[in-house]
C-alpha cells in the first residue's frame, strides 16, 4: 500500500523520525496518530469504491430504462408497470365471467365460490410479485450486482 501511496510513506518516515527525536515515551501517541492517517486513507478509498459501484448501478438502471427493460425492485412488491397490473386484473375479470358460469352450472354455489377463490388467489399472487422463489432469485441477482 505504501509503495502506491507516496504520501503515506512520507507520513511513516516522518513518524519514525519524530520517534527518534522524541524517544520511546511518545511512541504510543505517534503510532496512534499514524494509524489514524492510515484509517482515514482507507475510508477515502472505500468511499471511492462505493461511489463507483453506485454510479455503475445507476448507469445500468438507466440503460435498462432506455432499452425498455423493467427495473428490478428487489423486494418483489409492485412488480411491473401500472399498465401491466391493470391489464392482468382486467383479463382475470374478463375470464371470470365464463369461469363463474362453468363453476355455477356444474357445481352450483360451491363451484362458484371455488372459482372466485381461484380468481382472487391468482390476483393476490400477482400483486404480491409472483412466486417467492422468483423473488429470492431476483434478490440474489441484485445482490451480486453490488458485489
Amino acid at each position: 500500500m505504501m509503495a502506491r501511496d507516496p504520501d503515506l510513506k512520507k507520513d511513516l518516515d516522518a513518524t519514525l523520525q519524530t520517534r527518534k527525536e522524541l524517544g520511546a515515551e511518545y511512541e504510543a501517541e505517534l503510532i496512534e496518530s499514524f494509524l489514524e492517517k492510515v484509517e482515514h486513507r482507507i475510508e477515502q478509498k472505500l468511499d471511492g469504491t462505493v461511489d463507483r459501484r453506485v454510479r455503475r448501478h445507476l448507469a445500468e438502471q438507466q440503460m435498462d430504462a432506455a432499452r425498455g427493460a423493467h427495473p428490478r425492485t428487489g423486494n418483489g412488491l409492485g412488480t411491473g408497470s401500472f399498465g401491466e397490473r391493470f391489464g392482468f386484473a382486467a383479463v382475470s375479470l374478463v375470464l371470470a365471467v365464463p369461469l363463474s358460469a362453468i363453476g355455477a352450472v356444474n357445481a352450483h354455489l360451491p363451484g362458484l365460490l371455488v372459482t372466485w377463490a381461484g380468481i382472487v388467489g391468482v390476483n393476490v399472487a400477482q400483486a404480491a410479485g409472483g412466486a417467492p422463489w422468483l423473488r429470492r432469485r431476483e434478490r440474489r441477482e441484485q445482490e451480486s450486482d453490488w458485489a
